[in-house]
């Protein structure tokens, strides 16, 4: 015997099979009624409007031989041949649209009233040539034309009733098609009731214990199972719900364990970091873990804070741990639940260390129930890596707040040390510059030619010292802002005044030195902006060797005013990119060709940059040069 399967899908098959049928043979049905009704229906359209044409053209004939008989005209001649040829064109095209006897009688009578209108009254007007309004054959053309104007009326009455002929019968077959379709609708409604009784008898009783069975699993009785009953498919679905729902009983179980852990680490968590005495928070985590895991008595040893080897034990009254016990937990594995073979019903877990911290463990003793579950041991491993984990944040808090107090401490230093640095040398440097200035004047007497050019070079590096004591101290001025000395500043006069200044030096060095500039004005400090933008031509002139090119183009765009000063000097290697506004940073290429410098310059521009709310950027290729560009935001509106 088949079984419920194999007699279901022959059903759905059947049924499957005899609607695709019936959907099929509608489909080409129906098509191909239509388009033979289409077919048909043009034709006779077709026939209509050729007998249509046939009355145009003979009408356009017997004009243009009254216009010939009046006047004589031979261009009235033209509509009359056209006339003519196209009247006879059309007489084929109706009799090759259409079949009906009548239909072709009444064209043949048609045709034979257009050729004796040609030949009784239009060719002899024709061949006679002349104009004659009186010629005796022109009553006698009407008459004619008026058989032909009849005998049209009959074909076009005629090709009606061909068309009412065809849409009737076509009526018909479509009705024919609804029965044949109805049958077939029928038949589809047998087949599904049988499928629907089979289905029914075999497959509705089993369907409703299973249903019972759903509704006690989701009222929330998870015990409870379906008694397999049924066809082998039936017992199958049974014994999948039933797997289903042992496995469904399993995971909410887990799910509860798992929750039970995330809540004793929460609550773990909270015990140590909102605890301040340790061994009060250690005692509150061995109670925890105690009445979670029903144990009779649960030990702990691990340093919390400034505390280090807190040991505590619940509940107070129970013994102690054997020093053994201690020292065989603490060679295990950190975080691994083992257990003490020493201790029924014992298990314990090592908390890891560190440097500053030494090991722990978590010791919990149960002697009634002796079998800790999967489940049990990993809430203890949990609480272990809790504990270790806060242990280890406040451990890291520690080291950072420690961290922060000596950086404060050296930053501290550091200011005092540029303070103390740039005041000790300017006092000194102050006599060099001023005795220096006075040799150099000639106050001491006149200068043999070295001496001279000593004294010029103590003067160029004393100024350069002095320079570089300026740039510590703008550079050691903490959030400095422009503060009373904001202007409205126009950057392109700012710009042309350094381009004369640069333009002797960029010619001794063999450059080209071009700017662009458009008026552009911001508000700020007109001496602070100048030093950035001569820091930027300085760089570039003094990175660029002969021969080489150093431009800069000032524009007003969406952004704010953009300054970009470009150089096709050395470059910058893509490794010193990242510090290149640091003090004191200088690229390794500079180095390498022993190229002048204290390294603070792009860190004063950045300065100054971010001091007028603007920032500042590099695009660089090793040898082809470097591209500074500054935007900073432009002057409010007056």
């Amino acid at each position: 015997m088949a079984s419920v399967r194999a007699r279901v899908d022959a059903g759905v098959i059947a049924v499957l099979v005899l609607f695709i049928g019936v959907v099929v043979t509608q489909f080409m049905v129906s098509d191909s009624l239509q388009s033979r009704h289409e077919r048909r229906v043009a034709r006779v359209e077709a026939a209509r409007d050729a007998n249509t044409a046939v009355l145009q053209h003979m009408t356009d004939a017997e004009t243009g031989v009254r216009g010939f008989q009046l006047t004589g005209d031979e261009q009235f001649l033209q509509p009359y041949d056209q006339g003519r040829i196209g009247a006879f064109t059309m007489f084929d095209e109706v009799a090759a649209g259409t079949t009906d006897p009548t239909v072709l009688r009444l064209l043949a009578a048609e045709r034979a009233a257009a050729s004796r209108w040609l030949y009784a009254f239009a060719y002899p007007v024709v061949n006679a040539g002349v104009a004659d309004p009186g010629y005796s054959q022109t009553g006698r053309g009407k008459e004619l034309f008026d058989e032909i104007r009849k005998a049209n009326a009959a074909v076009a009455g005629a090709l009606r009733a061909e068309m009412d002929r065809v849409a009737a019968a076509d009526r018909r077959a479509a009705r024919l098609a609804q029965i044949l379709f109805a049958l077939l609708a029928v038949g589809f409604l047998a087949v599904t009731l049988m499928l629907a009784s089979v289905a029914r008898r075999l497959l509705l009783a089993p369907l409703e214990h299973i249903r019972m069975t759903l509704q006690r699993l989701a009222a929330g009785e998870l015990s409870a199972r379906a008694v397999p009953a049924g066809p082998e498919e039936t017992r199958a679905v049974i014994g999948t719900l039933n797997r289903l729902a042992a496995e469904t009983q399993r995971l909410l179980a887990e799910d509860e364990a798992r929750m039970a852990r995330t809540e004793l680490r929460q609550a773990v968590a909270v015990a140590l970091r909102e605890t301040e005495d340790p061994t009060e928070a250690a005692g509150r985590v061995v109670a925890l873990v105690g009445r979670a895991l029903g144990a009779d008595a649960v030990y702990s040893k691990f340093s919390i804070g400034d505390a280090h080897g807190v040991d505590v034990r619940w509940p107070e009254e129970a013994p102690p741990m054997a020093a053994r016990t201690v020292q065989e937990v603490l060679a295990g594995e950190a975080g691994a639940v083992l257990p003490v073979p020493e201790v029924c019903g014992g298990v314990a877990v090592a908390i890891g260390g560190d440097a500053e911290c030494p090991i722990g463990l978590i010791h919990v003793v149960r002697h009634d129930r002796p079998d800790w579950t999967a489940d049990e041991r990993r809430l203890l491993a949990t609480v272990a890596r809790e504990v270790d984990h806060t242990a280890r944040q406040q451990r890291l808090q520690r080291r950072q707040a420690r961290l922060i107090t000596e950086l404060r401490v050296l930053d501290e230093r550091k200011n005092a040390f540029v303070a103390t640095v740039t005041h000790e040398l300017r006092t000194p440097l102050t006599s060099i510059l001023g005795y220096t200035e006075m040799l150099a004047d000639g106050d001491g007497g006149d200068l043999s030619p070295l001496q001279e050019r000593g004294v010029t070079a103590i003067l160029r590096n004393a100024h350069r010292l002095q320079e570089t004591i300026g740039d510590l101290l703008l550079l050691d001025r903490a959030n400095h802002a422009v503060g009373a000395a904001v202007a409205r500043v126009d950057l392109a006069e700012v710009a042309a005044a350094l381009l004369s200044e640069f333009e002797p030096l960029a010619r001794r060095r063999e450059l080209t030195l071009t700017g662009e500039t458009e008026q552009v004005f911001v508000d700020g400090d007109a001496r602070q902006l100048e030093r950035a933008m001569r820091n930027l031509l300085d760089n570039a002139v003094k990175f660029t060797g002969p021969g080489g090119t150093v431009s800069y183009r000032l524009r007003a765009a969406p952004g704010g005013a953009v300054l970009s000063v470009t150089d096709t000097g050395i470059g910058i290697p893509p490794g010193d990119l990242a510090g290149l506004f640091t003090p004191f940073h200088r690229a390794a290429n500079a180095m390498d060709q022993a190229v002048q410098g204290s390294g603070l310059g792009l860190a004063i521009v950045r300065n100054i940059v971010a001091e007028h709310g603007g920032s500042v950027t590099v695009e660089s290729r090793l040898g082809e040069g470097s591209t500074f560009t500054v935007t900073l935001p432009v002057a409010a509106a007056a």
